[in-house]
C-alpha cells in the first residue's frame, strides 16, 4: 500500500506528456483541444479541494459530480457499501433469464434426442412411461455433438466481443445475436416436428444446422450482456457518504458490481432450473417439438425487452480497432526481452519496465509509431486487462470440478437408491442451492464481512472457490468408495453381473450427493461470479466484451482438458477420477494464490485507475481526449499551488 492511496488511485505516477502522433497538427478551434487534468500530479492536487463537505476540513480530493474520494485512513477504517442498483440492470437480467431458460431448456434434452431411438409407434419422441428418444445414433454421437456444442458456444463469444468492441457496440450486437439465436431455435423446432423426426438422417442434418446457428447467437450474446448490465451502474470510483444514521461509509463500485453480478447469476440459475425441469417433462409427456418450441417462445421476449429500453440503457459506443492496438502494445513491450537463455528472458520480462517502456510519454515523439494515439492511462488499463486474462488462465482447472455435475455425478446417482426419482434430476440441486445461497451471501454474509472490516477481495474469493470445488470432489470420491464397498458387483457397480443382469443399486440414498452439489454451488459463488466481476472491473472500458469473452472461453479449454480424463471416468476408476479432480483444484488454487496475491494487495489502486482515452485518427472511430504537454501540466500544477497559497 503506498503512503497516499489517492495519488496511486488517481494515477499520480503517470507522466501526462503529449500522447499524439508526430504528424498530428493542432488545427481547429481551441475547444477541440480542451484538456482534462488528472486528480493529482506528483503528489499534489490539480484541483482545489472542496472548501467544506459534510462539515469536514476539505482535505480530500473532490469531484463535483461524484463527491469526496476516500483517504487512505478511510479506506482502512470505513465500512464499504453498495450503491443503488438501477432498474435498467434488472431489466437486462430478465433478458438473461429468458435466454438461459431457452438455452438450458433446449440442451437438457439433446442427449436423449440424439442417443435414444424413437419409441415404437411415436412420431414425437415422447417416452411417457418409457424412455424418450428420437434419432438413435448412440452414446458416442450424442457425446461428440454435445462436446462440439460446448466448444462452439464458448468460442463464439470471442467473435461477438470483437464485433461489439470494434464495430457495433454491445447493444446492437446483442440485438443481432438474439435474432440469430431465435432463427437457430426455430430450425431446432423444425428438426423435431412429427414429419421430420421420423427420418433420422434428415432430422440430424436439420438439428446440426440449428445447433450451429443457435451457437453463433448464444455466444455473441453471452460476451456482451454481462458488461452491458454492469455499465448501467452510474458510480465508477469510490466515494464517501454520510448515511441518515450519521455513519460515514465508502460507496464502493466494486461492491455494487458484485451485488449486480450475484443477482445476474441468480437470474441465470432461475432460468436454467425452470427450463431444465420443465423441458424434461415436456420431452417425456408431449414430445421434442414442444421441448424446443417453449424455449423459442420465451427467447422471443428478449428482443422486446431490449428494444423497449433502447433509449434508457447506457450504451458505450464501439472504439475502433482497440484489439489491434492492445496487441501492438504487447508485442512492442516484448521486443528485445526474449533470449536463448530462459533465465535472462524471465528476468527481462519481469523487471517491472514492461508496460512503462511502451507508454507514449516514455517514447520520443519522433520514434512513436503512427498507431500510438492513446494516452498513458490507457496503457495502464490494458496492463490491468492483461493481468485479468492471466488470472483467467487458471480457471479451466476449476471448471474441471464443476463439469463433473453434468456427467459423472449423474452416473453416480444411477447406482444409488433413488426411490423413483430420475437420476438426472439431482443435478438441479446446484441451481437450487445457488438460488438459496446467493441472497444469503448478498444480504447477510458479505455485509457482515465488510462490517467486520474483512476485505474479502476477488483473488481471495477465487482461491476459496478452487478449495470448495476440491472439497466437492472429495465428497464425491468418498461416496464412490462406499458405493464400491457396498455394491454386489464391487468396483463394477454400474456394470453387469455374471448372468448378464444389471447390478442392483446400493443402499446409499441418492440424497447423500447433496453435499457435493452444495459445495459446487458455493464454489460458483466464489469463483464463477467473481470471475464475471473481475472481467468487467479490470478491463479497459472499450475492451470489456473482449476480456469477458476470454473468461468465458476458459470453459471450452476445460472441456478439452476433460477429454483426457475420459479413460478414468468409468468403473473401476471413478474414485481416482474424483480424487484427481480434488488434487488438481486444490493445487491449482494454491499456486493461483501465490502467483496473484500481489494483485490482491493492489485491488483498490487497480479499481481507481483513471480512464484512458484514444484519439481520433482518419481511419478509427474513437473517443477524443488530447492531453497537454509535460510543461503545460507543470504550469497548471504551479497555478493551483499559487491559488492554494493565496
Amino acid at each position: 500500500m503506498p503512503t497516499n492511496i489517492d495519488d496511486a488511485a488517481a494515477g499520480a505516477k503517470l507522466d501526462p506528456s503529449l500522447a499524439l502522433p508526430a504528424h498530428f497538427k493542432h488545427e481547429g478551434p481551441a475547444a477541440n483541444h480542451a484538456t482534462e487534468l488528472p486528480l493529482v500530479y506528483e503528489g499534489q492536487p490539480t484541483e482545489l479541494p472542496h472548501p467544506r463537505v459534510h462539515g469536514r476540513d476539505g482535505t480530500n480530493y473532490y469531484d463535483q459530480d461524484l463527491g469526496e474520494f476516500p483517504t487512505e485512513e478511510e479506506l482502512q477504517s470505513l465500512r464499504r457499501v453498495s450503491d443503488k442498483v438501477p432498474w435498467k440492470a434488472f431489466a437486462l437480467a430478465f433478458v438473461e433469464l429468458c435466454e438461459r431458460f431457452s438455452y438450458y431448456g433446449t440442451t437438457v434434452v439433446f442427449t436423449n434426442f440424439i442417443q435414444q431411438p424413437l419409441p415404437a409407434g411415436s412420431n414425437t419422441g415422447a417416452g411417457h412411461s418409457g424412455q424418450s428418444g428420437a434419432l438413435a445414433f448412440g452414446q458416442r454421437a450424442s457425446t461428440g455433438i454435445g462436446t462440439f456444442n460446448q466448444f462452439w458456444v464458448y468460442i463464439m463469444p470471442l467473435f461477438g466481443a470483437w464485433v461489439a468492441d470494434a464495430y457495433l457496440g454491445r447493444y446492437r450486437t446483442i440485438c443481432i445475436a438474439l435474432a440469430i439465436a431465435i432463427v437457430g431455435h426455430i430450425v431446432l423446432v423444425v428438426s423435431a416436428t412429427p414429419t421430420v423426426i421420423v427420418h433420422p438422417n434428415n432430422a440430424l442434418a436439420c438439428f446440426l444446422i440449428g445447433l450451429i446457428i443457435m451457437g453463433v447467437g448464444t455466444g455473441a450474446f453471452k460476451s456482451n450482456i454481462s458488461p452491458l448490465i454492469a455499465e448501467q451502474l452510474p458510480l465508477t470510483k469510490m466515494i464517501t457518504r454520510d448515511l441518515p444514521s450519521g455513519e460515514r461509509v465508502i460507496v464502493d463500485p466494486t461492491v455494487t458490481q458484485s451485488r449486480v453480478y450475484h443477482y445476474f447469476y441468480l437470474f441465470i440459475n432461475i432460468g436454467a432450473l425452470v427450463g431444465q425441469i420443465g423441458m424434461v417433462y415436456a420431452e417425456k409427456n408431449v414430445g421434442y417439438w414442444l421441448a424446443y418450441l417453449l424455449p423459442t417462445i420465451l427467447l422471443c421476449l428478449c428482443p422486446l425487452v431490449v428494444l423497449w429500453g433502447r433509449n434508457k440503457y447506457v450504451r458505450t459506443p464501439p472504439a475502433g480497432s482497440v484489439l489491434g492496438k492492445a496487441t501492438k502494445i504487447f508485442m512492442l513491450g516484448n521486443k528485445g526481452r526474449w533470449h536463448l537463455n530462459p533465465v535472462q528472458t524471465y528476468k527481462h520480462l519481469n523487471d517491472g519496465t514492461f508496460w512503462e517502456n511502451v507508454k507514449p510519454s516514455n517514447i520520443a515523439p519522433a520514434a512513436r509509431p503512427n498507431w500510438m494515439t492513446f494516452d498513458d492511462a490507457w496503457v495502464d488499463e490494458v496492463k490491468r486487462g492483461f493481468a485479468a486474462c492471466e488470472v483467467f488462465l487458471w480457471f479451466p482447472l476449476y471448471w474441471l470440478t464443476y463439469n463433473q455435475l453434468n456427467n459423472n455425478l449423474v452416473s453416480q446417482a444411477a447406482v444409488m437408491t433413488t426411490n423413483g426419482l430420475p437420476n438426472d434430476l439431482l443435478s438441479n440441486l446446484d441451481p437450487l442451492a445457488l438460488i438459496i445461497l446467493i441472497p444469503i451471501c448478498d444480504m447477510v454474509l458479505w455485509p457482515w464481512l465488510r462490517k467486520m472490516k474483512i476485505h474479502f477481495t476477488p483473488i481471495k474469493k477465487i482461491t476459496w472457490g478452487f478449495y470448495t470445488g476440491s472439497a466437492a470432489m472429495i465428497w464425491a470420491a468418498v461416496i464412490q468408495a462406499y458405493i464400491y464397498k457396498m455394491s454386489e458387483c464391487g468396483n463394477n457397480a454400474s456394470g453387469l453381473k455374471a448372468d448378464g443382469t444389471a447390478c442392483a443399486p446400493v443402499s446409499i440414498n441418492v440424497w447423500a450427493q447433496t453435499g457435493a452439489y452444495v459445495l459446487i454451488a458455493i464454489s460458483e459463488i466464489l469463483a464463477s461470479i467473481t470471475g464475471l466481476e473481475y472481467a468487467f472491473s479490470k478491463a479497459p472500458k472499450n475492451m470489456r466484451s473482449l476480456v469477458m469473452s476470454v473468461f468465458l472461453f476458459q470453459s471450452a479449454i476445460s472441456a478439452a482438458i476433460g477429454e483426457a480424463f475420459v479413460t478414468v471416468s468409468a468403473d473401476p476408476l471413478l474414485v481416482w477420477n474424483y480424487g484427481a479432480m480434488a488434487v488438481i483444484s486444490f493445487i491449482g488454487g494454491t499456486i493461483f494464490w501465490f502467483q496473484f496475491r500481489s494483485l490482491d494487495r493492489e485491488e483498490d489502486q487497480l479499481n481507481m485507475l483513471p480512464t484512458g482515452h484514444l484519439t481520433l485518427t482518419s481511419d478509427e472511430e474513437s473517443v477524443v481526449l488530447k492531453k497537454e504537454s509535460h510543461d503545460e501540466k507543470h504550469s497548471n500544477v504551479d497555478d493551483v499551488k499559487r491559488v492554494q497559497s493565496a
